[in-house]
């Protein structure tokens, strides 16, 4: 018999790292599953997506920096932390509030626990950004869209997991079992990064004479430097405004066609769909032009979203949700194997969370608005307004056709965006430049190149 092979310090980060994402995403899930059905408001939930895109937005380029500027290990450890004290804060505002408090929308303790469990998960983005570092530093150039592919499969286990447990951990016993469950999980995940251990290069804080800052200006220049990069995270910034409406109304429109435990399995059943794609992207990868590819499955993926809504129909929404978790992976895939290999390793921490800023710059704004817009304008003219008169007799009528038109308009947008990306200069140039040959890696471990 053989040696047995030794596990590679890459599956054991994405392991971990599945095991905290589950935590911070079942959270997220159950908080906006609970929070609708406590209030029945779409604006709350709309509230709920909008105060993790603006957190996220805003503390992007300082969580980037820190990737850069310390060993990614220690990154991810001080996230488990953070992660840990919000989650610990918001069970006590928990139990220690009556429960009829927390279902009205003008009270304060109502808004509490929701910012620090968002708080919580949003200290979670500091490890999304490690991760495609981590990628470059650990995996050889010509197999990163294979690894970022099996990221992504690993993503959408967790994804799968999330989904299922969430609402029947609402059903069972609210926020309060949630986040009981979720500092456990923590507790684990921040124990096992204890013991992986991983050959990094000095950090930036490490070494003699560097200072850790953001340094805004400097990674703007390494941005502009690469032809069509801007134009990249402009694209992704405007795709994002209009997945905002998604966050915002999904669960809503969901929650209006069935039951919350039945909600939650059907997110596990469509998410199967996301780690097929992961395991398409890690079996063959991206081809040699990704940029093309992150276009075309953007093209399939908003027609899809212009049509699954046009009726109230289940089914349609089963086959939106499939459609928009098995193309998704592709679009993120071929965006950061782009930037692994345009961007030096020294400076992708601050790329990643700059791109992540600004791409969640505009998402912000269409979370708070969407949610008012559709609950006061959008269900009012779908249910008893002029757009009932007008399409109501094929299109139904009543606050779930109200959240459908929203959804409908917003997939033509996208596809509209997407088609001006595709005639545009900037796709030529960067496609170009991703063709050119690449930055040379930083030094990896003699095994750190198997994925």
């Amino acid at each position: 018999m053989g040696p047995v092979p030794r596990i590679q310090p890459f599956h054991l980060i994405i392991a971990n790292n599945l095991l905290q994402n589950v935590t911070n995403f079942t959270v997220w899930f159950a908080l906006v599953f609970w929070a609708f059905l406590e209030t029945r408001s779409v604006f709350v939930t709309g509230m709920i997506g909008g105060i993790h895109l603006a957190f996220t937005g805003g503390l992007a380029i300082w969580f980037g920096s820190l990737v850069d500027h310390h060993r990614k290990q220690r990154v991810m450890l001080a996230s488990s932390l953070g992660s840990l004290a919000c989650y610990g804060a918001a069970l006590a505002v928990c139990l220690m509030t009556p429960a009829a408090e927390l279902t009205r929308t003008g009270g304060a303790m109502l808004w509490i626990l929701i910012l620090l469990t968002m708080l919580g998960v949003i200290a979670g983005n500091l490890r999304m950004i490690a991760l495609p570092t981590l990628v470059t530093l650990l995996v050889a150039e010509d197999k990163r869209d294979k690894a970022n592919g099996l990221v992504g499969m690993v993503g959408g286990i967790g994804f799968l997991v999330t989904s299922a447990i969430s609402g029947f951990l609402v059903a069972w016993d609210g926020m309060r079992g949630t986040l009981i469950l979720a500092i456990g999980g923590t507790v684990l995940a921040f124990a096992h990064m204890l013991i992986i251990r991983i050959d990094e290069p000095p950090a930036q804080s490490e070494t003699a004479g560097s200072r850790n800052r953001i340094d805004l200006r400097g990674t703007i220049t390494v941005i502009a430097a690469v032809p069509g990069l801007f134009a990249l995270i402009i694209f992704a910034t405007f795709n994002n405004l209009l997945g905002g409406v998604f966050m915002a109304l999904m669960d809503g429109y969901g929650l209006s066609l069935m039951g919350v435990e039945e909600w939650g399995l059907m997110w596990a059943i469509t998410s199967t769909a996301f780690i097929a794609s992961g395991m398409v992207i890690a079996r063959f990868g991206l081809g040699a032009r990704p940029l093309r590819l992150l276009l075309l499955v953007n093209l399939v993926t908003w027609l899809a979203a212009s049509l699954f809504t046009i009726q109230p129909s289940i089914a349609l929404l089963v086959i939106g949700c499939v459609v928009w978790m098995f193309f998704g992976p592709f679009a993120e895939a071929a965006e950061q194997t782009t930037l692994q290999k345009v961007v030096t390793y020294e400076r992708q921490g601050r790329v990643f969370g700059f791109a992540q800023s600004v791409e969640q710059a505009a998402s912000p704004l269409t979370a708070f608005l969407i949610g008012p817009f559709t609950q006061f304008v959008a269900i009012p003219y779908m249910t008893t307004g002029a757009g009932a008169e007008l399409i109501g007799g094929w299109f139904g009528t009543g606050p779930d056709r109200g959240m459908a038109l929203v959804f409908c308009l917003t997939g033509v947008l996208g596809m509209v965006l997407t088609l001006a990306a595709f005639g545009s200069r900037a796709y030529r140039d960067l496609s170009a430049a991703y063709a050119a040959p690449g930055i040379p890696p930083p030094d990896r471990s003699a095994d750190g190149g198997n994925i």
